[in-house]
C-alpha cells in the first residue's frame, strides 16, 4: 500500500488589518469616543445634582438653560466678540511670554553659575499669584489692554522658562559627546543637536503656559476689562445672572480644550521624526 500525503501551502501572513493610517484613525475614533463618554457622564452627574435638590433652586442652572444663555448671549449680547477678545488676549500673552522664556530657559540649563544665580530668583517669581499683582499692574500700565497683556505675560514666561530649563538640563550628554567628537563646534552643536532635540520640550512649554494663561485670564480682565469671557464673568456675578457666569465658565474651558487639541497635534506632527528614528 502507498500512502499519499497531500501538501498544504503555507499559510499567508497574518498581517494587521488596514494601514498605518487607517490605524490612526480608528484610535483617533476611540480617544474621541472616550472623550465624549467622559463629557457625557459630566453632564448626566450635572442633572442629577440639579435635580437632587442639594443646591439651592436657582444657584445651579440645567445644562440645557445655560445653553439658551449661551445662545442668546451670542445673538443678543456679542458673546462671539467676548470670545476672539479673550483668545486674542491669551495668543498674545503665550506668544511673547514663551518667546522670552525659550532663550532664557536655554541660559539657566546651559550655563551653571547664571541658573545658580538666576533659579532662586525664577522660584520666588513663579510663585507670586498673577491676581496679586493687579495693583501695581494699575500704576505702572494703567487700565489699557497692555496690563492685561502683561499679566499674561508673566504668568507664561515663569511657567514655561522652567520647562524649557528642565528640558534642555535631561538631553542625554551622548549626544554633545558624540556631536563633538564629530568635529561640531559649540554653535553647531547648539543648533544641529541641542536645538532639535529641545523642539519637544518647547511645545510642552507652550502648552503649559496655554494652560496657565487661560487659568489666569479671569485675573488679567480684572484690569477695567470691558469685553472678554473674564469680564462676562465678572459682569454676570456682579448682577446675580448664574446662568451667564457658567456660560464664560463653560466657554473657556471649551476654547482653551479647542486650543490645546489643536497644539497637541501639532507635538506629535513636530516630533514624528523621533519616533521614526527611535524604531
Amino acid at each position: 500500500m502507498t500512502s499519499t500525503t497531500t501538501a498544504r501551502a503555507p499559510a499567508p501572513e497574518q498581517r494587521p488589518r488596514g494601514g498605518p493610517g487607517r490605524r490612526r484613525l480608528r484610535a483617533s475614533l476611540e480617544r474621541a469616543g472616550y472623550g465624549a463618554a467622559g463629557f457625557a457622564l459630566l453632564i448626566a452627574a450635572w442633572y442629577a445634582l440639579h435635580g437632587s435638590g442639594v443646591v439651592a433652586d436657582g444657584l445651579l442652572p440645567r445644562p440645557d438653560e445655560v445653553v439658551r444663555a449661551a445662545w442668546r448671549g451670542i445673538t443678543d449680547q456679542g458673546l462671539l466678540l467676548d470670545v476672539r477678545v479673550s483668545v486674542t488676549r491669551v495668543f498674545l500673552g503665550v506668544a511673547i511670554g514663551t518667546a522670552a522664556a525659550v532663550p532664557a530657559g536655554f541660559l539657566l540649563a546651559w550655563y551653571r553659575p547664571l541658573r545658580a544665580i538666576l533659579e532662586p530668583l525664577i522660584g520666588f517669581f513663579r510663585a507670586l499669584p498673577p491676581i496679586a499683582l493687579i495693583p501695581l499692574v494699575v500704576v505702572y500700565f494703567g487700565i489699557g489692554e497692555p496690563a492685561r497683556i502683561s499679566v499674561l505675560v508673566y504668568a507664561s514666561f515663569f511657567t514655561a522658562v522652567i520647562v524649557v530649563q528642565e528640558g534642555i538640563a535631561a538631553i542625554d550628554p551622548l549626544y554633545v559627546k558624540a556631536a563633538r567628537s564629530l568635529g561640531a563646534n559649540r554653535v553647531e552643536v547648539f543648533t544641529r543637536c541641542v536645538l532639535p532635540l529641545a523642539v519637544p520640550q518647547f511645545l510642552v512649554a507652550v502648552r503649559v503656559a496655554l494652560g496657565v494663561s487661560w487659568a489666569t485670564l479671569v485675573a488679567a480682565e480684572l484690569v477695567a476689562a470691558q469685553r472678554g469671557l473674564g469680564a462676562v464673568i465678572q459682569n454676570a456675578g456682579s448682577f446675580f445672572k448664574i446662568d451667564d457666569v457658567y456660560v464664560g465658565i463653560t466657554l473657556i474651558g471649551i476654547v482653551a480644550l479647542v486650543m490645546d487639541r489643536a497644539l497637541r497635534a501639532l507635538m506629535r506632527r513636530a516630533t514624528r521624526w523621533q519616533e521614526r528614528t527611535g524604531a
